[in-house]
């Protein structure tokens, strides 16, 4: 969401009050703007709390940056990883330790849950249910299972499916292709991070990361079609250990501990797009080039906009830094994920720089 959240949808008094109260709770579901102050707080921040008229909410910290306000000194809104509500990590470990094929409504309750929680959560950052989520995780454990060679019977028990012909109809569904097909099958796996400038969703093959994008990118859709045609793949949500490796150094990445990330890529595209994409990773951290002077590190210093574009078209957003490429005197041009989230990551690679000069400009490519 690019504003703040809508009244006629939240129960603006409701987090009024988790504010006031410091409730943990609601990590990961709002963060507050103060209008007196210009600055925007964790529903848990120490700080004094405002008057009600004078609050303004946020579903995340990118939105209240794109609304002009400032991250808190006492709670640090934008260097902390914001956890998704406590709710929904308890809802996931049900799913990751239980027996059953599927966590119900009713398991939640009995569990102390609150289903509506969960549900709220999986539509605002995954765009689907939590029981949809749970069928693409299921699907995704019996294709990995038709992978290492087992029956496709094995394979649906793997994936806790009620019976073969469940199995096989919800295969083909999504691969478009039947179980008995499943050499000629390509998985894209899908995983979602929380990050201090709002929720980012990452895919994965074995190869290595393939996309990396904030949620609400405009051009996010259209970055998953191109993915799906290039490398002949579907979709499944699921666990990858590149996504692994991309969760841990991004967390690093936002805590000023880590410069150069070492997750594999997979970046299908053509030969131009992947010298240029490939010259974006030559910018040092906390350093920047303007398009001329990547035209011109490419060896085709009149291809200044066939630059740009190739520039637009990254889908791996910071491992692939296109945020350290700005304007010839040195604007914030445009950026897929917003000016001020590209901002905010030049001002923390800038912060975080261990080099004696920290300046955020590079010498000239020679």
């Amino acid at each position: 969401m690019n504003g703040s959240m809508p009244t006629h949808i939240v129960d603006t008094a409701e987090l009024y009050r988790a504010l006031c109260n410091r409730d943990p709770s609601y990590l990961g579901s709002f963060v507050a703007g103060v209008k007196t102050t210009g600055i925007f707080c964790l529903p848990t921040c120490r700080a004094r709390k405002p008057r009600a008229e004078n609050v303004e909410f946020f579903e995340d910290a990118g939105a209240a940056l794109r609304a002009g306000y400032r991250p808190c000194k006492i709670c640090r809104p934008s260097e902390e990883l914001i956890p998704a509500p406590d709710e929904v990590t308890r809802a996931m470990q049900l799913l990751q330790e239980g027996d059953a094929p599927r966590v119900r409504d009713q398991d939640l309750r009995e569990a102390g849950l609150h289903p509506e929680t969960v549900r709220r959560h999986f539509k605002r950052v995954y765009r689907m249910t939590f029981h949809a989520y749970q069928r693409m995780l299921r699907l995704n454990a019996a294709y990995r299972a038709l992978q290492r060679g087992e029956g496709v019977l094995e394979a649906g028990l793997e994936g806790k499916y009620d019976s073969s012909s469940g199995f096989y109809r919800a295969y083909e569904k999504v691969m478009r292709q039947t179980p008995a097909a499943r050499s000629r099958a390509r998985v894209i796996t899908l995983g979602h991070l929380d990050t201090p400038l709002g929720p980012m969703i990452a895919g994965a093959t074995d190869e290595g990361v393939c996309l990396l994008e904030f949620t609400d990118r405009r051009m996010l859709e259209t970055q998953l079609d191109t993915l799906v045609k290039r490398l002949d793949a579907r979709f499944l949500y699921g666990n990858h250990r590149v996504i692994e490796q991309v969760r841990e150094e991004l967390s690093a990445y936002f805590a000023g501990n880590l410069r150069e990330f070492t997750v594999p890529l997979q970046t299908p595209g053509t030969p131009f797009q992947n010298l240029v994409w490939q010259q974006l990773r030559g910018i040092r951290y906390a350093s920047t080039r303007s398009y001329a002077e990547q035209a011109q590190a490419i060896g085709k210093p009149n291809a200044v906009r066939a630059v740009a574009a190739a520039n637009g078209q990254n889908r791996i957003a910071i491992v692939i830094p296109c945020h350290r490429v700005v304007g010839s005197d040195g604007s914030m041009t445009g950026y897929g994920g917003g000016i001020a989230r590209k901002r905010w990551l030049l001002n923390h690679e800038r912060a975080n720089d261990t080099v004696e000069a920290q300046d955020l400009t590079e010498e000239k490519y020679k």
